[in-house]
């Protein structure tokens, strides 16, 4: 069975779930749902494999324009996306028949919607025309627009839908005049004809600015990203897993295609991996900051997804500088290692949100500061969201080190590319990746700290529960392949080799495997090499003599009470909460963040007698408060104006139009 059946399969499986969720009510409804997004996510998942093994394969349907049918084509590039939506939709399907039964009875916007948001997202993946791409496009859009709002009633969640609505017409807009400036140049919506055209540099950058504004702004790059921290934490958690862990990758993708594919390596300008360099390390360090000051466990998770697609583009930028400055081999490895982060951030942010869900299934909230002491009450839950912590830190064995560890390679062998900007810029964004990591590390063990350690901060964190044995499967499937890839890159890694061939001309496999299974060699072993079996053992190792060293045989452990200055009676507010834990880098940072602090002190006895103290932190984003409500502010100016303009009479229309016909003439004649 070819590549082109098994993707097809897979949305006739999507389809069916949007079918069923309209023919059926109650447990069947979900079932059913469940059921065939697990089936379409296997499908993918296979199709995704055959295609990165086996040759490309192409499909034309007599759908669409009168004269130009849907044209489908599954290469390297759109084998792994196929691959990223199977490897994510699967545990998420699962997941789905437990998280699901808190939903039984009102779900039916969220059965037909859901499915109709895979296929678009595989449709896009597939596309090989204008047309084709742009539909299916807007159909992932307006599908996730309805599941953002699905709990409508609130809103908090119909503000979200409103900004993501619009955010997302907008990167439709800009990505089809980049398609437009290509149209003008092949004569033709067929990516095949675009490939062919002759483009001038000049079209060729604009094409590209188009695409960089476009795809950026729905990857949630900075500074484009305002939507992301409202949309992500309204969704139901199933959503949300699947809007991170694959819709932001599917705007990558389309960057990828149209930037690397239809434009091609060969026009890339210098610039134009200054730019993404740029956008990658400011989106990575942005992310980060304003992840560690979130006390909503959803919207720190949505901040966290910022930071991830900022080390993609980092990856991404030194591809592109790389290719324009002839090192083939160095640009292989940024672009790998692009790719390489995207899968593993699509397994482990789904986690975190599955993990989240669990959490909000169990405590009611996403308030981290009413959370705590859930490890002993959610144990299972617990474990799997601190593997998933562990990989998003970039810590070795798991996958997020191998990715950002590539990085650094492709940054480290960067040779001088000419100039002083380009100097400095890019041992200053692997400066920026690093930070990104440190503090991503520290926002994890605030995150684990504050939730499931300690003691419970309220009543419902105190009566939580372990959550059913769908979702705990559910979350154990991207778990076990966050140390998979983490501990076997080398056999992970030949897969994406298709990719730099296709689009870049050169290969990576040789290198890879110079060394055997055992190590990751990327470009020279005399460089650098990695092996996860031998840093897990080596760990395991340590780990071990540590405690026989420190626990002899025989010992006892020796315990006593909790220090509580002086106080006698414990209680849980004297933990550490979210805030409070983030206030060091909230002073170091305080400049970018500018925080607002307010401190109100309750002395009714006497000036030096305190009764009660309040403390509110409240850290806005300046992106959004500077950028994007001033330009919304001037939106709403000029409507308020062409309505005045309407409401003046038939006088007003024929004085407008007589001074067009002027100008017309002025310009023209």
């Amino acid at each position: 069975m070819n590549a082109m059946t098994l993707a097809a399969g897979s949305g006739i499986a999507a389809l069916a779930a949007a079918a069923g969720a309209g023919l059926l009510r109650g447990h069947l409804q979900r079932s059913a749902l469940c059921l065939f997004l697990g089936i379409s996510g296997l499908l993918s998942a296979s199709a995704g494999l055959v295609g990165l093994l086996t040759s490309t394969a192409s499909l034309i349907l007599p759908l669409g324009l009168p004269w130009l049918p849907m044209h489908f084509r599954i290469d390297g590039l759109a084998a792994f996306f196929l691959l990223v939506i199977g490897a994510l939709l699967v545990p998420v399907a699962i997941y789905s028949q437990g998280y699901l039964k808190g939903y039984q009875g009102r779900m039916d916007a969220l059965a037909v919607f859901l499915p109709l948001f895979v296929i678009g997202m595989q449709g896009v993946v597939l596309a090989n025309d204008a047309f084709a791409f742009m539909l299916f496009w807007e159909l992932m859009s307006i599908s996730s627009y309805f599941l953002v709002t699905f709990e409508h009633e609130n809103l908090e969640n119909r503000k979200a839908g409103f900004i993501y609505l619009l955010m997302a017409h907008l990167a439709g807009l800009l990505i089809l005049g980049a398609f437009a400036v290509l149209y003008a140049s092949g004569g033709s919506f067929e990516f095949s004809a675009m490939r062919a055209a002759d483009i001038s540099s000049f079209w060729a950058s604009v094409a590209f600015l188009l695409a960089a504004f476009g795809f950026g702004t729905k990857a949630g790059a900075v500074p484009m990203h305002g939507w992301l921290p409202d949309a992500h934490p309204v969704a139901p958690s199933n959503v949300s897993a699947l809007m991170s862990g694959i819709m932001l990758k599917v705007a990558i993708f389309g960057f990828v295609r149209v930037t690397w594919d239809l434009i091609g390596s060969g026009d890339f300008q210098w610039w134009w991996g200054a730019v993404v360099l740029a956008a990658g390390a400011s989106s990575a360090v942005f992310g980060v900051l304003f992840a560690l000051q979130q006390h909503d466990l959803k919207r720190l998770l949505a901040y966290h997804s910022i930071e991830n697609i900022g080390i993609i583009l980092i990856g991404l930028g030194l591809s592109m500088l790389l290719a324009h400055f002839g090192h083939p081999m160095l640009a292989a490895l940024g672009l790998i290692a692009g790719l390489y982060h995207t899968i593993n951030h699509a397994l482990f942010k789904g986690l975190l949100f599955m993990g989240a869900g669990a959490v909000l299934h169990a405590a009611g909230t996403r308030d981290m500061e009413s959370m705590g002491g859930l490890v002993h009450r959610m144990p299972a839950t617990a474990l799997f969201f601190l593997i998933a912590s562990i990989s998003i830190s970039a810590l070795p064995p798991f996958n997020g080190f191998v990715s950002e560890w590539l990085t650094f390679q492709t940054a480290l062998m960067s040779p001088q590319l000419g100039g002083a900007l380009l100097t400095a810029i890019v041992p200053f964004s692997a400066a920026m990746l690093a930070l990104a990591g440190a503090l991503a590390a520290a926002c994890f063990v605030k995150v684990f700290g504050i939730v499931f350690l300690g003691h419970a901060r309220s009543e419902a964190a105190a009566s939580a529960h372990e959550v059913d044995a769908w979702m705990k499967v559910g979350m154990a499937i991207p778990a076990f392949f966050c140390l998979l890839l983490g501990l076997l890159p080398v056999l992970f890694v030949p897969l994406l080799d298709v990719i730099p061939r296709n689009l870049l001309d050169v290969s990576l496999a040789a290198h890879v495997h110079e060394h055997g299974w055992l190590w990751l060699s990327p470009v020279d072993v005399s460089h650098a090499s990695y092996s996860a079996p031998v840093a897990l053992a080596g760990m395991l190792t340590i780990g071990g003599l540590a405690f026989w060293w420190l626990h002899p045989k025989g010992s006892t452990v020796r315990r006593g009470s909790i220090w509580s200055c002086g106080n006698p009676h414990l209680n849980a507010r004297m933990q550490y909460t979210a805030t409070s834990f983030s206030q060091p880098l909230r002073r170091i940072f305080g400049g970018i963040l500018q925080p607002d602090e307010h401190a109100h002190i309750e002395r009714p006895a006497h000036k030096l007698l305190s009764q009660k103290v309040r403390h509110a932190v409240h850290v806005a984003d300046p992106v959004v408060n500077r950028l994007h409500r001033p330009l919304a502010d001037a939106v709403l100016t000029l409507a308020h104006a062409v309505q005045k303009e309407h409401q003046r009479g038939i006088h007003a229309y024929l004085a407008w139009t007589f001074a067009t016909v002027l100008v017309l003439l002025a310009v023209f004649t």
